[in-house]
């Protein structure tokens, strides 16, 4: 492709998500968009919630109505949520969302632009709209993965009845799914994982294997450095590093907090001999002083001053200096609680957490995107499900289904420290995990190889696609 054809293109995008994690997918592609030497002119419309991640986003406007849902989102996941929505007024939001995407459609052929596109992001709500909008669109399915049916041994046991009945038995998306990815107007459809796309390639879908953008972006904030005349020693005596994953939505992550400060009882006796260092990853949505009484009442003692806290080159929390004068010149910065006991010391931060992740040897997981970004890092992940309404029964062994071997589900808290325990027992275990998680999750990247997909795609439909 020319550059001066790109520059006659006048490419003009319109990006529809439908939630948190797919609007930071989103914004992770349009972004690699705005940096193509001649990029796309954006603009944005989240179908749930009010698209807080796209303030970040410069020269992308919001075109529609926007508001917030009672279900937060997982009206599919129970349906007393989906009435609380629709009393919440989300018939006439979605009535007036099709017709603002009609109307930007319209608006573009109008003036004379046959370059306007949509880019689907998430489920089946974005990808209808981009088709009923009008315009050549592509998807970006953020959700389902063909490891909910199948693994590269073959077909795992299902468990649920409904669903065996509407999914085929070839590809986790339903007919009506693939019948608006099978569209002509539907240039790409791009996956989480090589699997599914083998899959929906084979059914004559434009389907393209790029890897995950959720694992873009996840880079340490302070790299820790193992290497050294004394690394072996090093290893012996340092740490068992645990990363403790919530979620990010209340009432529920703090309902999740107990469950897994119980969890964490257990193991501080079963591994009574050796160094803990526990990280809480919490969401800036939450109240960290929300999750003391439950570390209270498990023993936990705050410490008495903010000093530096080091796990062998990472510094999760500046020095007393440091931390002063970053709270004098933004005083809203929410700095980490650092809780001790016994063997063990606790650091809850709300900033770091790529560091949480990479840190980290294990996580006790009660969480959706932030479970799958660990284990993407080849580390295992250990579940105890919840109430919801996100992270249930159901949710948890779905997960289970897409992560494989790397999530192990257990019924109870008391349980997660002998699975801790039988993991780092076993080597081979641990070197399938590493394996595992980067097979299913791919490697970093995946935003930018998208995004020039796209420049490609929609630049020139009549290139061959390359997979």
């Amino acid at each position: 492709m020319t550059v001066d054809f790109l520059r006659e293109l006048g490419l003009k995008l319109l990006c529809l998500s439908n939630g948190h994690g797919e609007d930071a997918i989103a914004l992770r592609i349009l972004r690699e968009l705005q940096q193509h030497p001649h990029p796309p002119e954006l603009a944005v419309f989240p179908l749930v919630g009010e698209g807080q991640a796209f303030a970040k986003l410069e020269n992308a406007p919001i075109i529609g109505p926007v508001q917030r849902m009672p279900s937060g989102g997982f009206i599919y996941m129970d349906g007393r949520e989906f009435l609380r929505d629709v009393k919440g007024g989300l018939l006439q939001l979605t009535v007036a969302q099709f017709k603002t995407i009609r109307a930007w459609v319209r608006s573009q052929t109008q003036s004379g632009n046959q370059d306007a596109v949509i880019l689907a992001c998430g489920d089946i709500v974005p990808l209808l709209f981009a088709w009923l909008g009008g315009a050549p669109y592509a998807f970006v399915g953020t959700a389902k993965s063909d490891y909910y049916l199948r693994d590269e041994n073959g077909p795992l046991a299902r468990k649920s009845g409904l669903f065996a009945w509407i999914s085929s038995p070839r590809s986790v998306y339903f007919l009506w799914e693939r019948w608006l990815m099978t569209r002509n107007r539907c240039r790409a459809v791009f996956v989480r994982d090589a699997l599914t796309a083998e899959t929906l390639e084979k059914l004559g879908i434009p389907a393209y294997n790029l890897g995950n953008p959720m694992m873009d972006g996840l880079e340490p904030e302070n790299p820790a450095s193992f290497y050294g005349p004394d690394t072996e020693f090093r290893e012996r005596e340092r740490s068992l590093v645990i990363t403790l994953l919530p979620g990010s939505r209340a009432p529920e992550a703090y309902a999740n907090w107990q469950l897994i400060v119980e969890a964490v009882a257990g193991i501080l006796s079963l591994f009574a001999d050796r160094k803990l260092l526990f990280f809480g990853a919490i969401s800036p949505e939450l109240n960290l002083e929300a999750l003391r009484p439950s570390l209270e009442f498990f023993g936990w003692r705050q410490e008495g001053e903010i000093k530096t806290q080091r796990r062998e080159g990472s510094i999760l929390r500046p020095p007393v200096s440091s931390a002063q004068e970053i709270h004098k010149e933004s005083p809203n910065l929410l700095l980490p609680l650092t809780f001790v006991q016994r063997n063990a010391t606790m650091i809850l931060t709300q900033q770091s957490f790529n560091d949480c992740l990479y840190e980290a040897d294990v996580a006790i997981a009660m969480a959706g995107t932030a479970t799958e970004q660990f284990v993407g890092l080849g580390k295992p992940a250990i579940a105890i499900p919840g109430n919801g309404p996100q992270f249930t029964p159901a949710f948890a062994e779905a997960q289970s289904r897409l992560l494989g071997p790397s999530l192990i589900l257990v019924k109870h808290p008391a349980e997660v420290a002998v699975a801790v325990q039988s993991l780092f027992r076993d080597p081979d275990r641990l070197q399938l995990i590493a394996e595992n998680g980067l097979r299913r999750m791919g490697e970093p990247g995946a935003s930018a190889r998208i995004a020039e997909c796209l420049i490609q795609r929609f630049g020139n439909s009549q290139l061959p696609p390359t997979h």
